[in-house]
């Protein structure tokens, strides 16, 4: 067998190294032909399609019905209360009873989803209890919103030593069970949220000496942040307008006695109705102002209601996301 002779080893090595390597350049897999990314991208385009054109359907159609109360009397549809006539029948005690039951489910159910998704990434330790926790807690996600419903009728309404905090049938109980439906999506929220932070961010924070409790407070949280109030937030919507909880509650769908002012805290443990509640009721009525128009203006006005938490969710989290950028 011959030999390679150190020069002809350096001529090799001098060829391939001026030998171009062959390159793919990213035009020529572009052209080649996907079939399938081309079909699935096709149906995903469609999908969006089809649900943004249902949406537009259903709005203009509900503006529809409801312009002649929207256009004709929409500050006195606001400031009025339930009535007996459709042309003299109000919101405004919904529209408090709403906002009092939002307040108290924001009031319980942020802190404690923070608290249980702090916990639960930073200080718990990784075993099958932990494990066990997460998977309970995106199923309980997923469970039907009137099961949360008899769930508050059994505890904060008819339950032994709770009733008298609650008061009963008041926003209190209403608050405190959608606090309830919301805490497992605050919860999942705020723990992706705290898993997409930098592992290097917490070590640059441990290597200059910071506790773990300084680095969670200065840097995780303030990371985080964006993605904890995006999803608070857009839980907060979603309790808005949930109505098969407040049924079951006992929301008032007949008359209630007086409108009381936004400042008085009194209500809280009082009768109460809400939109959700209002809509449903009017939808149910025979006459035509109550189910067509008075029914159809009170959804414009939940979901202006709904948009602008949505929009508070976006401000905030772009806020936070050019505050994030500035460390």
């Amino acid at each position: 067998m011959a030999l390679t002779t150190p020069g002809e080893i350096a001529a090799n090595a001098a060829k391939r190294k001026a030998r171009p390597t062959p390159r793919v350049e990213l035009s020529e897999l572009r052209r080649k032909n996907d079939v399938a990314g081309t079909v699935f991208k096709g149906l995903l385009l469609g999908g969006i399609f089809v649900t943004f054109l249902i949406l537009i359907v259903l709005l203009v159609q509900v503006v529809r019905d409801g312009s002649n109360v929207l256009t004709g009397r929409l500050g006195d549809f606001l400031s009025s209360g339930l009535g007996s006539s459709p042309e003299i029948s109000g919101i405004a005690q919904a529209l408090r009873g709403t906002f009092y039951v939002t307040l108290i489910t924001a009031l319980v159910a942020f802190p404690l989803g923070i608290a249980s998704a702090l916990y639960l990434e930073e200080y718990a330790p990784k075993s099958r209890l932990t494990n066990f926790i997460n998977l309970n807690i995106r199923n309980l996600a997923g469970v039907p919103s009137v099961v949360y419903g008899i769930l508050g009728l059994t505890i904060f309404v008819n339950g032994w030593g709770i009733r008298s905090i609650t008061g009963g049938r008041t926003p209190i109980a209403a608050g405190l069970t959608l606090a309830a439906l919301v805490l497992p999506i605050v919860i999942i929220t705020a723990t992706e949220a705290l898993r997409g932070v930098p592992r290097a961010l917490r070590e640059a924070g441990y290597g200059v000496g910071a506790t773990k409790s300084e680095v969670i407070k200065d840097h995780v949280l303030p990371y985080a942040a964006p993605g904890i109030l995006t999803g608070t937030l857009l839980s907060i919507a979603r309790a808005a307008g949930e109505a098969a909880p407040l049924i079951l509650i006992g929301a008032t769908t007949g008359f209630l006695s007086d409108i009381p002012g936004w400042g008085d805290v009194t209500q809280a443990r009082e009768p109460f109705t809400a939109l959700p509640i209002i809509i449903a009721s009017w939808a149910r009525q025979p006459q035509e102002g109550f189910k067509v128009d008075n029914a159809a203006a009170a959804i414009v006005v939940l979901v202006v209601f709904v948009l602008l938490v949505n929009a508070a969710a976006i401000f905030m989290r772009n806020r936070f996301e050019r505050k994030r950028a500035g460390l």
